[in-house]
């Protein structure tokens, strides 16, 4: 079905799309290079690895970027259920956009020192490793500011979602718990620390809200019933 005719959809399709290449660098990346408790063997794999290495900053990049068409897709499918939730809605995800960009300046930090150019030569290489390890430490954390907006967003989205009439409401109700199980998880992490893989994995099955959605705007579509006045006109014409 064309996405004029089917917004839901193409705004799934986007959905799906914009989030491969986080998927990428979010998972895909740290499993095959970072070595946790390990800076030796960590920066042993981004050296070999440079270039996937790089990849996945490149892809962090992008991904935030292009998920704004995303937001802005669901803005324009969901406005006319709440426009005032529906502009929380994109004000709290874009807040994480730069968040999250500066945030790779700790990945661009660990590998020049990875790499050791000339200016620090005056460094050990393993001192170089251990800081190196502290920046990605770093750029971990960093997520966990931003995972906190990458939560909140979906409680309007969830309440939007609920409200519209034209998607199932279970999911509604899904992207609120989703967006509750970040917020908790991200929380963990700076004030608990200690708790934090409990917490994660507690939490773990109560993020596939947003997955759900995704999948059910890509298959099954959606497509905002018109409002009273557009509907009326287009009967006087």
């Amino acid at each position: 079905m064309h996405s004029t005719r089917n917004p839901g959809r193409f705004a799934g399709l986007l959905y799906v799309l914009v989030s491969i290449p986080g998927v990428f660098a979010l998972m895909y990346v740290p499993s095959k290079l970072i070595v946790h408790g390990n800076a030796t063997a960590t920066a042993s794999n981004i050296t070999a690895s440079e270039t996937l290495f790089r990849a996945g900053i490149a892809c962090n990049l992008i991904g935030q970027v292009l998920f704004m068409w995303v937001t802005l897709a669901l803005y324009d499918l969901l406005k006319g259920v709440n426009r005032r939730h529906a502009l929380l809605m994109l004000g709290l995800f874009v807040v994480s956009v730069p968040i999250a960009m500066l945030n790779e300046l700790n990945s661009v930090a660990a590998l020049i020192l990875v790499r050791g150019t000339d200016f620090l030569s005056i460094v050990d290489k393993p001192q170089r490793d251990a800081l190196a390890m502290l920046f990605l430490n770093l750029h971990g954390r960093g997520f966990g500011i931003a995972e906190i907006f990458w939560g909140l967003w979906l409680l309007p989205l969830g309440l939007l979602v609920y409200r519209s009439g034209f998607i199932p409401r279970i999911l509604g109700v899904l992207l609120m718990v989703n967006c509750f199980s970040y917020v908790v998880t991200s929380f963990t992490s700076f004030v608990l620390p200690q708790y934090e893989s409990i917490v994660a994995r507690w939490m773990m099955p109560l993020q596939f809200g947003e997955l759900l959605f995704m999948l059910w705007l890509l298959i099954m579509g959606a497509k905002p019933k018109p409002l009273a006045g557009a509907a009326s006109s287009a009967a006087v014409g």
